[in-house]
């Protein structure tokens, strides 16, 4: 009993202090989670709201250089320059955006695709639906 009443005020402050810590630390990782959700999901095409409170489109941004503007179309012709934290959230992100990247890749798999096709190696979906009704058909008639 002796301790506690000796020591008991420090304990209690050094408890708060680690849970004050713990608690900045824990919402400093919260919000730079959600910087970096809002800046995957601000590519051109996505509707979003700045801070003045006014809605627009992106037009170009660069999440890696948030010292370049970004480009926010507001009305159909009228497009303007903001600080890329003047985006305060993304309303409607895009889906369905493909990158650069991805669309090379889907090239590469459309020539693999298509030379597999000329080869004979893959057939389409159509061909062997035809092949199967052509099988029916077959089956179906009576031998004469």
């Amino acid at each position: 009993m002796d301790f506690f009443s000796q020591y008991g005020l420090i304990i209690l402050l050094l408890v708060l202090l680690v849970f004050m810590f713990w608690s900045s630390r824990r919402r400093m990782q919260k919000q730079k989670a959600e910087q970096e959700e809002k800046a995957r999901q601000t590519v051109p095409g996505a509707e979003v709201l700045l801070q003045g409170g006014l809605y627009g489109t992106v037009v170009a941004y660069d999440g890696e250089n948030l010292d370049q503007p970004a480009i926010v179309s507001i009305a159909p012709g009228v497009e303007i320059k903001v600080h890329s934290q003047a985006i305060l959230r993304v309303v409607s992100p895009t889906e369905g955006f493909v990158t650069e990247d991805d669309f090379i890749s889907a090239e590469e798999s459309e020539a693999e695709y298509e030379a597999g096709v000329a080869d004979g190696e893959i057939s389409s979906i159509s061909d062997d639906q035809k092949r199967a009704r052509d099988e029916r058909r077959d089956n179906d008639q009576p031998d004469a």
